[in-house]
């Protein structure tokens, strides 16, 4: 998708459509009056007459656009401007977002960061209003024979005044920039296991280093794990045809002696439970449980395209979890690369199992924080469902502001508790500890287990289980949580 700042009068813009906001109470804003002049009453006598409230998400499509160069309007409400919510402009742009790209159009021109909204700024506005855009755009057609013929948005015009065209530029190049990440990520979340094995990830991992010169890549092959002495990555893996990788990525923005945030994203390219298998209901759709991999991978390809400030480390330990004559057996004790060992009592809890192994790794990085990400447990939906991603760490500034770049981005977190009361879930008989902890609190005794491979320094656990994508007829990555973790690297980098 093409983005562009646009200057002038909304009436000069040449679009397929042009999108003003309407305020309620039939209050017109700066842009919205300006435009009633130049259609002679239009948007005021539809206002008056009730054909659009004001209220936020509502919107009016107008076919025809008498005295403006654009072709249509979308008339999209926008509440009552002293009380608008960052929340309520995110949902506004994206319900005006979908509404184009359900009417076909290909091009358009937004007037909506005009909007005064609670605490943000105009550059705040103008990339959520290009990310909204950006989704609705997105598609993926690669599995199809043939692409759908349904009109295709290609190109965003983002309005703004003089005295914002220079705030509102670097928006639109980080929007551009977030953007490629969110494709690339997307692209690898929604292929299906057999097009996207770990050996997908790591030739798409090496791809980007090809591209960006500011990106080393590493790929440890399973003898390069053997010698190290990762048993538990590498348990999960021998049940499967397909061979695991270990990928590295590294980014340099900063001197070396910046210490880099290390991200560890799960990559389990598909996850069939292994011996302890799955029901087949809606199993296809553990081709997803490589998205804590992609958005590391999504993210790494952002912060190289924008070229940030600062030094990044992305560790993709990447499987696939099948239950053929190798695999490993309920009961099995592994020896893990930091010399514990784990008794596995469930062969569906593997996420923790590799990931435990890649958080020991990314030790030798002399990380500032690390932050992991990974589809882990079904109690994590249960327990927040699809809107917030579940947030555990063993650092309480690291968890804060991890927070707040959700509430910022929209992609939002909730912390829970990792208190030592829960660790003796984890207690075995035959092991240093289980790799389950029971059904109580699900989620926290999986990131307890993970706490004890992060001792050496300050972690965050995310975990995107009910987050990472939707089902039903819109099945499909949601792209999250990579907004989150490019808003918190925009601020560490002061760019945000």
């Amino acid at each position: 998708m093409e983005i562009s700042v646009k200057r002038g009068h909304a009436h000069e813009q040449k679009t397929a459509c042009l999108v003003v906001g309407v305020h309620a109470g039939k209050r017109l804003g700066a842009t919205a009056e300006a435009l009633d002049k130049a259609t002679r009453g239009l948007v005021s006598r539809l206002v008056k007459r009730g054909d659009l409230g004001g209220a936020p998400n509502e919107t009016l499509l107008l076919p025809e656009a008498p005295g403006t160069a654009a072709e249509r309007i979308l008339l999209v409400g926008c509440g009552r401007p002293e009380a608008l919510k960052p929340a309520d402009y995110l949902s506004l742009v994206q319900k005006a977002a979908r509404t184009i790209a359900e009417a076909g159009l290909k091009n358009a021109v937004s007037c909506l960061a005009e909007i005064p909204v609670r605490d943000r700024d105009a550059g705040w506005k103008i990339r959520q209003t290009c990310l909204a855009f950006g989704a609705s755009a997105y598609r993926f057609e690669r599995m199809k024979s043939k692409p759908s013929k349904r009109p295709h948005f290609a190109r965003l015009g983002v309005l703004v005044g003089l005295d914002d065209s220079t705030e509102a530029q670097h928006a639109v190049n980080t929007a551009k920039g977030m953007l490629a990440g969110l494709s690339l990520m997307k692209d690898l979340a929604n292929l299906p296991g057999n097009h996207c094995p770990p050996a997908q990830l790591a030739e798409t991992a090496r791809e980007l280093g090809k591209t960006y010169r500011s990106l080393k890549v590493t790929v440890l092959e399973r003898a390069d794990m053997h010698k190290l002495g990762m048993g538990a990555l590498l348990a999960v893996a021998q049940g499967s045809a397909q061979p695991p990788k270990l990928i590295t990525l590294e980014y340099r923005g900063c001197p070396d002696e910046s210490r880099p945030i290390v991200l560890v994203g799960k990559g389990v390219t598909f996850d069939s439970g292994g011996i302890s298998i799955k029901p087949g209901a809606n199993m296809d759709e553990m081709k997803f449980d490589m998205t804590g991999a992609a958005s590391v991978l999504g993210v790494m390809k952002a912060v190289a395209e924008l070229a940030l400030p600062i030094n990044v480390v992305g560790v993709v330990p990447t499987v696939e979890n099948m239950p053929d004559g190798h695999a490993i057996k309920p009961g099995d004790v592994v020896t893990s690369l930091s010399g514990q060992t784990i008794e596995i009592l469930n062969t569906d809890a593997e996420g923790r199992l590799i990931l435990c192994d890649a958080l020991s790794y990314a030790a030798r990085f002399e990380p500032d924080v690390v932050i992991d990400i990974a589809t882990l447990t079904g109690a994590c939906v249960v327990a927040l469902g699809s809107h917030a991603s579940g947030l555990l760490s063993n650092h309480d500034a690291l968890a804060d502001e991890l927070l707040a770049a959700g509430e910022k981005s929209g992609d939002r977190a909730w912390r829970l508790p990792l208190w030592d009361d829960y660790q003796k879930q984890l207690d075995s008989p035959f092991a240093d500890m289980a790799n389950v902890g029971g059904r109580e609190a699900g989620t926290i005794t999986a990131a307890c287990f993970l706490s004890r491979y992060t001792k050496d320094y300050r972690w965050a656990h995310l975990d995107i289980a009910g987050t990472a994508w939707t089902s039903g007829k819109a099945k499909g990555s949601t792209g999250r949580p990579l907004p989150l973790l490019m808003e918190f690297i925009l601020g560490r980098a002061n760019l945000a």
